[in-house]
């Protein structure tokens, strides 16, 4: 099938303010009468919020190795874009999702230290022909953003990590923007969040 809509989503370390910058691009998408649909990863679909409550709350999941957690993540994106993401595209719709692939390159590739090529292959078998027509980066010190996710009721698995592994998802993905500047964009998330909307929404008219 041909991809009718526009695919946008939102990466960046924990406490970065990608929720914050949806809910505004979406609340100004549908002010300008377009139908937006938004999802997430981990999840978005009954199979992959039960993918996303193992991988960031069950209470053996601290036992999980690498492997294990790259394979939950592609097995939730897998069902998100065949039930949800495609259809919603093929409906000429706007889809915007909290973390896709890219969050799997960085994170697992990355922060894991998982073999990049295989990380690549398990990606594409998940997604197939479905990228981002737009990826938005919102880059911020992992030391601030810690400190904003710290004050959360709950600290998820992936939340709690060493500040290691945040430096290096961090660089992993500004490697990343440079590696696919066409489609991956930076902003700088120590803006004000005026600024940081203006600057996603100048991004977000080039792809519609």
């Amino acid at each position: 099938m041909v991809k009718k809509g526009k695919f946008i989503t939102f990466e960046g370390g924990e406490g970065s303010g990608k929720s914050t910058h949806i809910a505004r691009l979406t609340t100004r998408l549908r002010q300008g009468g377009y139908h937006v649909l938004i999802t997430r990863e981990p999840g978005g679909t009954d199979v992959g919020e039960q993918i996303r409550h193992i991988l960031q709350y069950s209470k053996d999941s601290g036992s999980m190795v690498p492997e294990t957690e790259l394979l939950l993540f592609c097995a939730s994106r897998a069902q998100l874009v065949r039930e949800v993401i495609q259809p919603a595209l093929n409906e000429g719709n706007i889809v915007i999702c909290d973390r896709f692939l890219d969050s799997t390159t960085v994170y697992q590739g990355v922060g894991r230290k998982i073999d990049p090529q295989a990380v690549a292959a398990i990606n594409q078998f998940a997604v197939g022909a479905n990228l981002p027509d737009l990826t938005l980066v919102i880059d911020l010190d992992p030391r601030i953003g810690l400190e904003r996710v710290r004050g959360r009721e709950l600290f998820d698995r992936m939340e709690n990590q060493s500040l290691e592994f945040y430096e290096r998802v961090r660089q992993g993905y500004l490697n990343l923007a440079k590696l696919e500047s066409h489609r991956v964009k930076v902003i700088d998330g120590s803006q004000t969040i005026d600024e940081i909307a203006n600057q996603i929404w100048s991004l977000v008219k080039r792809v519609l």
